[in-house]
């Protein structure tokens, strides 16, 4: 449900122009690209993609209570080092005013991931930061899957 102009219908050529960036981008694990985008998404308060992107993870296989702990991923187990890189550098890409991007955060991006894998890797935290604006600026919210009940 979009509440403003729908954005993906005004400018269509844009959008899709936008999302064929993503065939670019594949030295990037799709689980892991799931658990970043998510993590961009949760920063930037965007509903629809946080919901997007959580199913996005499960269909990869990721378990609930990752997505559970991703909001807290310093402070949790459940993620490994390589995830830790990955996960710092987007909160420092999305965070640019306040980070500057630190040297010390993409240095520790070199142990687990080649060149190619930290540009792709910033590309798409580059571009979910760009979806995320789209998306909170004309109010993209979700579709109700299914009726909401406690779990």
């Amino acid at each position: 449900m979009i509440k403003r102009t729908n954005y993906l219908e005004i400018n269509s050529k844009a959008i899709a122009d936008l999302a064929a960036v993503n065939k670019h981008v594949a030295s990037i694990d799709k689980k892991l690209r799931a658990l970043v985008e998510l993590r961009v998404s949760q920063i930037n308060g965007c509903a629809y993609c946080v919901d997007l992107h959580s199913e996005q993870a499960r269909a990869e296989g990721e378990t609930r209570q990752r997505l559970d702990g991703i909001a807290v991923w310093r402070e949790s187990p459940l993620f490994d080092d390589s995830e830790r890189a990955a996960l710092a550098w987007a909160e420092a890409v999305t965070r640019l005013r306040g980070t500057n991007a630190p040297d010390d955060i993409y240095e520790g991006l070199k142990s687990y991931y080649s060149e190619r894998q930290i540009v792709d890797l910033t590309l798409i935290i580059s571009l979910m930061n760009a979806w995320n604006r789209l998306a909170v600026a004309f109010r993209h919210l979700p579709d109700l899957r299914r009726p909401l009940r406690p779990v």
